[in-house]
């Protein structure tokens, strides 16, 4: 799944009623388990000017890029995290470790030689799910529509807990990110 889809799902689903704090939370939860992905070929793109299939058919598959994403999406880390926010009753917490899971129960069936090791790190496993958000010979073609309507809906019901409008424009610039690299993932990357 595209991480504005993420981001978008993370919040409608966790952070409710109008608290913004609690919406701004779920973005942040939903966002963190892609940010060391984008952090990573970011610097290695436009800072150290390495070509995009370099960085994505090779140091994503590192020893060292995957040590890096088997940290940040293991549910025991986010599920240690989780259990310490209720502990300490912190809303926030709560949300944004709650909507970093949702990313990765999500994302689960929708790698297939993409995933990551998400049971870190009592095993460094991958899951090959046989469908793939972005691959249409596993399943983009109508795995991706549905990401954008659930997206679209997501988006829908943030709109109506009228969370202001710096968050308005955010849900609907992450609502367009998400129809646009839909397209993009299943039109150009995917072999096709």
């Amino acid at each position: 799944m595209n991480t504005p889809a993420h981001l978008l799902l993370g919040a409608a689903a966790l952070a409710r009623g109008e608290k913004r704090g609690l919406i701004w939370a779920a973005l942040v939860g939903a966002l963190l388990p892609d940010l060391s992905l984008y952090m990573l070929a970011g610097a290695a793109i436009w800072l150290l000017g390495i070509p995009p299939r370099i960085v994505f058919d090779e140091f994503y598959f590192s020893q060292t890029w995957q040590t890096v994403f088997a940290i940040d999406n293991s549910f025991l880390v986010w599920g240690f995290l989780l259990a310490l926010a209720v502990w300490q009753r912190l809303d926030w917490g709560i949300v944004l470790t709650g909507a970093a899971l949702l990313h990765l129960a999500l994302d689960l069936p929708l790698h297939h030689d993409d995933g990551r090791p998400h049971f870190w790190p009592i095993t460094t496993w991958v899951f090959e799910s046989p469908l793939s958000y972005w691959d249409r010979s596993r399943g983009a073609g109508w795995i991706a529509p549905v990401g954008a309507a659930a997206a679209t809906v997501a988006a829908i019901l943030l709109w109506l807990r009228r969370p202001g409008w710096l968050l308005s424009a955010l849900i609907l610039c992450l609502l367009l990110a998400e129809l646009m690299v839909a397209q993009v993932w299943m039109f150009v990357f995917s072999g096709a």
